[in-house]
Formats: structure tokens, sequence, C-alpha cells
């Protein structure tokens, strides 16, 4: 015994002699900053620390950063105040462990995705903040950091936190944490995973119903126990304010029915972390000390399966931990017995044959196979706020028809089942509803979106689903079984630009659909919209412009005569979520940020840069790498002339004039004018023949005399949609997914340097510039009119063409154009009567619609997705 006590305090006594021998940077910043006069720490050369987790929570007073009232919109004075929110960082330095509050000054980097899991930074300057209200109560402030790049360290196994602290929020009173991007997802541990069924006993005689319920509630103070199934589950929502005192404000409605009817139920606060996971649709719930009280009147309501149900909308079933303390008992289906009468739940399942016949707003469920899935996107939910609505595109088919479903899904509540959304799996969605867009002529765009009581199911969650004794279920199971996987397998695609939901086709259409107060934006604002941006944001702005020149830009391999698409090949690091340009044109006289870059010096591909910088140059700014709209070259068909264009797809596809045909090397100048050659994968082909550009004489006036030139033409490779490939299926969904929230090491490829993609479509688009209707100010944009999901039959490039751009506003179509082996449009040439209506363009006054998101710091796509020709309906609706 005495030899193994002895044993036990040797390691002890070895484990805190290696403690303390480690070199961590962690314990050297506590002892410094601890001892500083003013707890707080300067470092000059900081070791570089990995984030190992983003944590959310919100804040219990304003942001520093929260627009001021004068800046918002006198419309939204009545509003409440909008929240924000405080970030916890957990970094490692390799021994140690420590979560760390990130000063509020810094939340943008996480709200651009400048700051994320799996970065290495350097903390240059740092502070320590006691908490008044406890005892022994601090933590690390993060205040000033330098990005450094991504991290190549491994799993962190074994490290403990250098000083152990609870695992609730480090600032305020706050007792949880939230998601990082969204507010309806269940997130961390405090969320119970499923509560088991029990065996009660079930005393029939002492059960009502709802309808003696209604009947009766205002008489009584208590209620006796109810019997009830339920038939739809509403997403979560958070109704946090920064002074309210409750712990965990959450809120989740149910519809829930017996014999007699059906009624809303309420789950209330921390009631929803230990049973929202757990109630499902169909589970035979057990309610004992319930409260009753009038319904909230501005709910919405699911539309019912059963025309014959009776619905008590009057008042709803409230569940809350206390006042009183509901009881809450799941019935295991096989106890349920027939004499409760409980209804079984119904579905209207509908094949994509059927579509084109239901009306709008039309409630319905679909199965199907899926083929495309887009990017997650966010959606702000009130201007100047941090609130975001995350929502994703994805098409279905199931058999009946040759065109796809199209689903706007937004999330659910469901984070495990929307972030593994991938082609080829099966998916179930319910409570959809028909969103439909009818055009003069009759024909129109059809898709189908999400309501709060939408439900998701893929392959792996479908087991002991209610739905899966409907006949249309079954029906697509024995089509699944005819089907043969690499056929489909073949036209599966993910992720790129999605111009969806359309856009009405006419102006004022698109004024009635505007939630915003001002539906056009001027060009000289456009930017500060851009800048606002966050990470993944999508927003549709309307500008006033004239269209005064068109570029096309070829990035492919192909020649405009090939049928296959060819590979394309992208550096594994820009593939990292990588936010830090290689552009190094700096703004000159910005002023100090707290945040940093690397200099070329510490690591070669990384550069000062703004986002300023990128976009806002003057015209007679030299010696960038992007050669300006002003300067570049545009041919008329009497010219005759071509050009040659070249790529780098880890920036943009670029282009310089030559007056041979021969293929050069890109140079890079540097701030100081000298060239270094940009690195190009060897199985890019970088060369592309064309002569589908054109300019107007108005263009040619005014070019170079312009007060301000934005330039946001750039394409980059995640606006391409590529090839699934079930090899990476983990990391294109990752990907494609939002950044997440804790680090996670790549699992794939760790030895390749490259990661190859198949295309799905080629790749190639135009640059437009717009003219300011004053002459004085443009911008260059993108338009993409040939990258769609294969399955899409509403893209067809002459349907594009004739939305977008020229033949919007001319009436004319497209003549020529090379169609390749899945019947798309590969390359789409200018026609003879297309240059005409470009010509009868000049000094005309149109919209222009633009699609803009931030997919991460430095990378912002603006994409032109229609033009309006203004009427004089336009003008008097403006009035």
């Amino acid at each position: 015994m005495e030899s193994t006590e002895g044993a036990g305090v040797s390691e002890v006594a070895e484990e805190a002699a290696a403690a303390t021998s480690c070199d961590s940077w962690i314990q050297r910043t506590f002892d410094q900053v601890l001892s500083a006069s003013g707890l707080r720490l300067f470092l000059q050369a900081g070791q570089p620390v990995t984030v190992l987790a983003l944590q959310r929570y919100m804040a219990e007073t304003p942001s520093p950063s929260t627009p001021s009232k004068a800046t918002a919109s006198s419309s939204h004075a009545h509003l409440a105040p909008l929240p924000t929110y405080c970030y916890d960082v957990t970094i490692t330095d390799g021994v140690y462990q420590e979560k760390c509050l990130l000063a509020p000054e810094l939340n943008r980097l996480v709200h651009k995705n400048a700051l994320c899991c799996g970065w290495c930074v350097e903390i240059t300057q740092c502070s320590y903040m006691y908490n008044e209200k406890k005892l022994c109560n601090g933590f690390l402030c993060i205040e000033q950091l330098r990005v450094v790049g991504v991290s190549d360290v491994g799993t962190p196994l074994g490290q403990k936190e250098y000083k152990a602290k609870p695992r609730v929020p480090l600032k305020g009173g706050k007792k949880h944490y939230l998601p990082l991007w969204n507010n309806e997802d269940p997130y961390g541990d405090i969320w119970v995973e499923k509560k088991l069924s029990q065996d009660v006993c079930v005393d029939d005689s002492k059960l009502t119903s709802l309808f003696h319920l209604e009947m009766s509630w205002k008489t009584r103070l208590s209620f006796q126990p109810l019997l009830v199934r339920v038939l739809h589950k509403g997403r979560l929502r958070y109704y946090g304010k920064p002074d309210t005192k409750l712990d965990v404000p959450y809120q989740a409605y149910f519809d829930v029915a017996d014999h007699s009817g059906m009624m809303s139920m309420v789950l209330w606060n921390s009631l929803c972390l230990e049973w929202y996971n757990s109630l499902k649709t169909g589970t035979v719930l057990l309610l004992e000390q319930y409260a009753v009280k009038p319904s909230y009147p501005f709910k919405t309501q699911p539309s019912p399966r059963d025309f014959h149900m009776k619905k008590f909308s009057s008042i709803e079933i409230s569940l809350n931990v206390r006042d009183p303390p509901a009881r809450i008992h799941i019935i295991p289906e096989s106890k349920v017995k027939k004499t409760w009468k409980l209804p079984e739940i119904k579905y209207r399942f509908i094949t994509r044959s059927e579509l084109p016949n239901l009306p709008n707003e039309h409630s319905c469920d679909i199965i199907g196979l899926v083929k495309y899935v887009g990017r997650t996107e966010r959606t702000r939910k009130r201007e100047h706020g941090e609130d975001f609505w995350i929502h994703r595109w994805v098409h279905v088919v199931d058999g009946t028809s040759e065109e796809p479903f199209i689903l706007e899904l937004f999330a659910t509540s469901q984070p495990d089942i929307f972030e593994q959304i991938h082609p080829m799996t099966y998916l179930v969605c319910t409570q959809m509803r028909v969103m439909r867009e009818t055009v003069e002529s009759g024909s129109g765009t059809t898709y189908l979106t999400t309501s709060n009581e939408s439900q998701m199911f893929i392959t792996g969650w479908h087991k002991g689903q209610p739905y899966t004794e409907e006949t249309n279920v079954k029906s697509f199971i024995q089509w699944i079984k005819t089907q043969k996987e690499a056929y489909h397998m073949e036209k599966t695609t993910i992720g790129g630009y999605y111009p969806f939901p359309p856009v009405p086709n006419t102006f004022s259409k698109y004024c009635k659909n505007s939630k915003v107060e001002s539906v056009l934006t001027t060009i000289g604002e456009m930017e500060k919209a851009i800048e606002s941006l966050h990470y993944r944001e999508h927003k549709r702005i309307a500008i006033q412009g004239i269209i005064s020149a068109i570029r096309y830009v070829s990035c492919g391999s192909t020649s405009q005569d090939a049928s296959g698409a060819e590979p394309m090949q992208i550096d594994k690091e820009l593939l990292s979520q990588s936010s830090v340009s290689k552009k190094n044109h700096v703004k000159e006289g910005r002023k100090t940020s707290p945040v940093q870059r690397s200099p070329p010096s510490v690591q070669e591909q990384q550069y000062v840069v703004t986002r300023k910088a990128l976009a806002k140059r003057k015209s007679k700014t030299v010696g960038t790498r992007d050669p300006p709209m002003s300067a570049r070259p545009y041919f008329t068909r009497s010219s005759g002339k071509k050009i040659m264009l070249h790529t780098d797809l880890k920036e943009n596809c670029l282009s310089k004039k030559k007056e041979s045909q021969e293929v050069t090397e890109l140079t890079q100048p540097s701030g100081t004018g000298n060239k270094k050659k940009s690195s190009v994968p060897k199985t890019v082909q970088v060369e592309r023949i064309c002569h589908n550009s054109w300019q107007s004489a108005l263009w040619t006036a005014v070019k170079d005399n312009l007060t301000q030139h934005l330039y946001y033409g750039r394409v980059f490779p995640e606006s391409f949609p590529c090839k699934f490939d079930y090899m990476h299926k983990e990391f294109l969904m990752q990907r494609y997914n939002l950044q997440a929230a804790k680090y996670k090491p790549n699992e794939w490829g760790k030895n390749e340097g490259m990661i190859c993609f198949e295309n799905a479509c080629p790749l190639e688009y135009y640059e437009v510039a717009i003219l300011g209707i004053n002459h004085d100010i443009a911008v260059d944009v993108a338009f993409l009119p040939g990258c769609c999901p294969e399955d899409s039959h509403l893209f067809r490039a002459e349907d594009v063409l004739n939305d977008a751009v020229l033949t919007s506003v001319s009436g004319t179509s497209c003549q020529q154009k090379t169609i390749n082996k899945e019947g798309l449009s590969e390359i789409i040439s200018f026609s003879d009567e297309v240059l005409k209506a470009a010509a009868d363009l000049e000094k005309q006054h149109v919209i222009c619609i633009l699609d803009i998101c931030s997919l991460t710091e430095d990378k912002v796509e603006v994409f032109l997705n229609k033009v309006y020709k203004i009427t004089e309906a336009d003008v008097i609706n403006q009035t």
C-alpha cells in the first residue's frame, strides 16, 4: 500500500514539474497581465495560438458598434432596441486551453468570418477583467490581434484549461450560448438529446378532452390530465432581450389533438431544453399541471391535413417550469390504446407532376432524391440588426417529371439534418408552401418554401416516421429501386451562386414585394451596403444606371465547341475559407486597426488589405492586378480583333491585351511596381479567344473622367457550382455549410496539396459596366448566364438572357450558342440582333437588380440578376 501511494505522489510531482517546464504562452501571459499595473498587456511579438471555438451570447448592454439612433431609419424608432452579442473565444497554445472574451470592437471579425475556428492568431494586446458581482472571477479579454493563417495543429487532446471556468458565458449573467449564426437551432450540451418513454398508468376516468377544456377553462383554476398526440412541431423561437432576467428565453409551438379536436400547445423556457428534441410529430403525451391561456392572435397556423377535425383556436395549452410546474409524460406507441381514439397523422404528399396545378400558398408535403444543394446563406431579420435567418436552395426529383422540385429551406431547428443535406440523399419536407410567380403570358416560376411548422428528414432519419406508410412515399421508393445510381450521380451538383427567388417580371411588382423603406440604392451608397454585409449574408438591391460596357470572360479550359466538362483544380488553402486577399494594394492613410494581417515577411501568401482598397479605386489608379473596365479592351464587330483571356482561379478571371495569340504568364504588380509571377495550377488552361465584348460611345467619352469607379466584377471559385463527389462528401458539405463554431481538424487529403473537383458548368461570365445616371460614377458587376443546376429547366440560356442585360429590355433573343451533352448552353455569344439592341441602349436609364453576398472577409459577390426598362407606370408609382 505504501509503495502504491508513493508511486502516485511521484507521478503527480512529475506532472507538476512537466507543466512548470512547458513553454506555455497562456501561462506567461496570465502572469504578465496580472502583474501589470493597469491589468493590460501590450505584446510586440506574440506567439501564434489556435482558435478552437467561438461562442456567442446576447450582450446585456449595447455594443459600441451598434448603429446610433440617428443613423437608423426613423420608421423604426418605435421598435425595441436592436440586440447585440458578445463572443467568447477558446484558444490553445499547444499546452493549455483558455476561454477569453473578444473585445466588442473586434466583433466585426466574427461578423465577416475573418476570425474563425482553426486559424492561428497572434494576440498583441489583452487585458484582465474581473466580474465585480462574483468573488475571484476573472478572465482574459483579447483587445488586439493579428491573423496569421490556417493552423496545422491536430486534435487538441488532453489539454486542460489554465484557469478553469464554468460552462457559461464569461461576461454578464447569461446562462447559455446561442448558435454562432442564427437563434433558431438548439446549441450546446444543455439541450437534452432524447427523453425516454415512460411506463405511465393512465386513468381514463380522470382524463378531460380539448373540447371540454375550451368550454370550461374560464371557470377552473386547475385542470384534469390531457392525453394528446403531437400533429405539428414548430421551430424554436428565442425571445431574449438585453434586459431580460430569464435564463433561457425560448418558446416552441406544437399542435396537439385528441378525439375532440386540435389545439396549440406552447413549451416555455427551460422546458424547451429538456423536451424540445424529444417531442416529435406523432408523439403521444400525457399532460398534467398545465396552464390554459388565450391564444396569441398573430401565430401562424399550419394547414390542417384533416378537414373534418375541429380547431380550437381561442385558447392554448401552456407548459412552464413553474406556475404551475408542468408534468409531461411520453407514452410509448406500443402502449397507446385504440379506446383513446387519438387521431392518426395525415399528410398531403404531392408529386412534381401535380405541382403546376396547385394554387399559390398551398400547403403540401414532398419526397424526392436530392440532385442539387446550394450553399447556406443568411438574410437579415431587421435592418442594422445582428439577427439572421439561414437558408439554402435544394433541388429534388421524384420521377414523375423531368423538372425538379425547387425548395427554399430555412432552418427548422434541426441542425443535424439541415447541415447534412447532400446530393443523392432521400429528402422529405412537410408543411411546405407553394410560391408562384406568374408573368403576363401566364407562365411563371414555382418553388416551395418552408413554413414555421415544416420538418425535414434525410436518409438515416426516416425510420419510425409516420409518413413511411403514405402511398406517395411507397411509390417513390419503388421508383428509386428501378434507377441506376450512376445515372443520377452524374447530374448532381453542389454550391455556387443561385439567382433565386426569381425577381418579378415588372419593377412595380418588385417594389411591392420589397421590404425595405427605400427601394432604390445609389451607386455611391452601394459600397456602404456591401461593407455592412455579414458573413454569407445575401441581399438584393436595385440601382439606376446605364448599361455601358459588357465583356465576356472565360476561366475554363474547354473550347467553345467542347461538349465535356473539365476538372477545376483549386488550391486546398483557398478552400479552407481563407479570407486573406493576395492583392498587395494598400489604401493610403487608413486608420490603425485592432486586427492586423501578418506582413509578407511572416507569411508570403498574406497581405495587409482592406475591402475598400479592393473595391474603391479611382479610374486613374494604375499598377493594380485587376485592370479597370475603362482600361480593358472592348471590340465591336467591325474591329475584328481578339484578346487572350487568362485566369488564376485562386483570385479571379483576369485579362491582358496582347498583340499576339500566344499564352503568356500573368504578372502581379507589387506595391513598388515590381512584378511577380502568379502561381496558376498546371491543370487549368488559361487561354480563351473571345470577341464577345461591347462598349457604348457614351462610355468611351466618360470612362476616363469618372470621380469614382467601383470594381465588383470579380467571380470567385465558390461562385461556380461543382460536381458532387462522394469521396469528398464531408469536405463539400463543410465548405457549403456555414463556418463551424468548434474546430475540427480536416480528415481529408492530409497528404494532398490540391483537391480536384469537376465543373458543373463552364467557368465563364460577363463583366458589365453600369454608368451612373449623372455620368460621374460607375460600377462593374458580374453576370453569370450559364451557371445553374443541370436539373433546372428554368435557366435555359435563351430564358436567362431574355431576363437580363440586353435582351431583357430589347425583347430580342440570342441566336448563337453551343449546347453541351446535358443540353445546357456552354458558350453564349452576342448575336447581331443583340449587338444592335446594345447600341439601342445608348444613354437609356434602366434599373438593375443586383444580388450581393459576402463569401468571407474580402470576397464579395455582386451579380446582375435582372434589368428593368423604366416605364411611365414606374415613374408614377415612385411619386
